[in-house]
């Protein structure tokens, strides 16, 4: 599986931004898609994850105004993270994350970061 990651960059506070992560390879064996960041000086922390069942899960600090989706189409697979109400403690380095059921084991598969800076 290989992620491809796009959008980010800088809004004011208050704004929205949208991230997107396209999979493409063997996304049959994908069975979970999730957004992580990581902040300077902190560890990555989970934002927001999406199921193949269509299920979500958020982060406290991101309830109601982040929101997660997927589409699926033939060999891929493109995961948003539609994010309002931004605050500067949102600026991180975002990261796509698919998780692969592979023979029983779970594999993790990281695309590139995005910066997303939230700054006056």
């Amino acid at each position: 599986v290989q992620l491809q990651a796009s959008g980010g960059g800088l809004v004011q506070p208050g704004g929205s931004l949208s991230l997107s992560c396209a999979a493409s390879g063997s996304i049959r064996s994908i069975i979970r898609m999730a957004w992580h960041r990581q902040a300077p000086g902190k560890q990555r922390e989970l934002v927001a994850g999406i199921n193949n069942n269509g299920i979500t899960d958020y982060t406290d600090s991101v309830q109601g105004r982040f929101f997660i989706s997927i589409t699926r189409y033939p060999g891929k697979n493109t995961v948003y993270l539609q994010m309002d109400s931004l605050k500067p403690d949102d600026t991180a380095v975002y990261y796509c994350n698919a998780q692969q059921s592979l023979e029983g084991a779970i594999k993790d598969v990281w695309g590139q970061g995005t910066l997303v800076t939230v700054s006056s």
